[in-house]
């Protein structure tokens, strides 16, 4: 007996997708050109053109539980060459746009983050929370711009016992258990993914932990899979440039950080280690070496992303408010930071305090928002390629193998 399957197309989902970059979805007539183009589209049931027409036909249940949009890298060669202007690449970042916005709660964030229109509730919040905290401190100082032996102290005005640590402590844990959230959300919706067994092979299927292990080694610290998408022109090498060294960047900030808080916190038990933690810091302390070498590597970076974003062929590879926002959040945080440093040395307080309070409200929203961004690929992608690796879905480099899929 014939058994009949009832589409049920899903339009809300398919105007969504078009909202957030998926707008050219409609152009492709399936002639598997990105599919065959794409290096890294496994053999076995290849992306993106499975995911076109999916799109098209508004199968939503099957895009959201579909590990395959994680694996791809978005270097465009599947858009440049489509003979119809589909950028099924876009489409696939449009679908990943989505899963920032609806894989973890609250969804109101998620919400202002699909739109310039969210963007003052977004900024609000950080710079109402700080506002208070410089009114209320002012107070205390008996200045808005005070200065602590004659200098200007950051934190003196915003104390880190107080108000930095305690609510960018927080933060950390919000964000934390959020991701925790999304991940489990995100790898269970992966159970019907089809998994492939090693046929002749004794050995054990290897762990999560060895498959997080190589995603680290082979795809995050070296960005390797991005040198096999296809021939690289001088826009995939400003990308590549761009995306490994604002990583590069972040992880310095992220040690000095650590260096400083745990300093901190660490000096009122071990007190030998609390000069570590304090600042502000001599130029020539090794801490504040690595934050200005971060720094500079920051700005590198983020031009080389803004350059090819400026420069790229729009009908083949677009921009959406996700990709500006990300890079203009980053922005932000590196032109602050550099500019909170430069005035404080120059002792012009009237414009250091506040150029920093700008600071706080740009971490703050990389932070508290980064579960719904586009940066959230760093932890969901790694999730993913994981868990790719896991059920054989994209092979660990181990010898060729016969395999068969269930």
């Amino acid at each position: 007996m014939e058994n009949n399957v009832r589409i049920k197309p899903d339009l809300q989902f398919i105007k969504e997708l078009q909202e957030v970059g998926g707008d050219a979805v409609k152009k492709c007539y399936q002639c598997a050109t990105c599919s065959v183009a794409c290096p890294l589209s496994p053999s076995d049931n290849p992306y993106p053109r499975k995911e076109m027409v999916w799109a098209q036909w508004g199968l939503k249940d099957k895009l959201v539980n579909d590990i395959d949009i994680w694996l791809c890298h978005n270097c465009g060669t599947c858009s440049d060459l489509c003979p119809r202007g589909a950028r099924p690449g876009d489409m696939l970042a449009a679908l990943r746009n989505m899963a920032y916005q609806k894989l973890v709660t609250p969804s109101i964030i998620g919400k202002w983050m699909s739109s310039a229109k969210g963007l003052p509730f977004l900024i609000g919040i950080p710079a109402v929370l700080y506002l208070l905290i410089w009114l209320i401190m002012a107070g205390v100082r008996g200045s808005f711009f005070p200065l602590k032996d004659g200098e200007i102290v950051f934190g003196h005005l915003f104390p880190g016992d107080f108000t930095i640590d305690p609510i960018f402590g927080l933060v950390f844990l919000f964000m934390a258990w959020t991701f925790y959230k999304g991940i489990k959300k995100l790898v269970a919706s992966f159970k019907d993914q089809p998994r492939v067994f090693n046929v002749g092979d004794k050995s054990e299927r290897p762990s999560m932990l060895e498959c997080f292990i190589d995603v680290v080694r082979n795809e995050i610290a070296t960005h390797a899979k991005w040198k096999e998408c296809g021939e690289t022109d001088e826009a995939d090498d400003q990308k590549f440039k761009g995306h490994i060294t604002v990583m590069y960047a972040f992880l310095a900030l992220l040690i000095v950080t650590s260096i400083v808080a745990g300093a901190h916190w660490g000096g009122k038990i071990f007190s030998f280690i609390a000069p570590l933690g304090h600042t502000p810091m001599p130029l020539w302390s090794p801490v504040k070496l690595l934050a200005n070498v971060g720094a500079i590597l920051l700005l590198y970076g983020l031009t080389q992303l803004t350059k090819r974003r400026l420069n790229q062929d729009d009908s083949k590879q677009g921009s959406t408010y996700y990709d500006w926002y990300l890079l203009g959040v980053i922005w932000a945080i590196a032109i602050t930071g550099v500019m909170s440093e430069l005035l404080r040395l120059m002792g012009i307080a009237g414009l250091a305090y506040p150029m920093y309070y700008l600071h706080l409200i740009a971490v703050f929203m990389m932070l508290a928002y980064l579960p719904w961004s586009k940066l959230g690929h760093l932890v969901y992608r790694t999730a993913a390629l994981t868990y790719a690796r896991y059920i054989g879905r994209v092979p660990m480099p181990v010898r060729e193998e016969k395999t068969f899929t269930l």
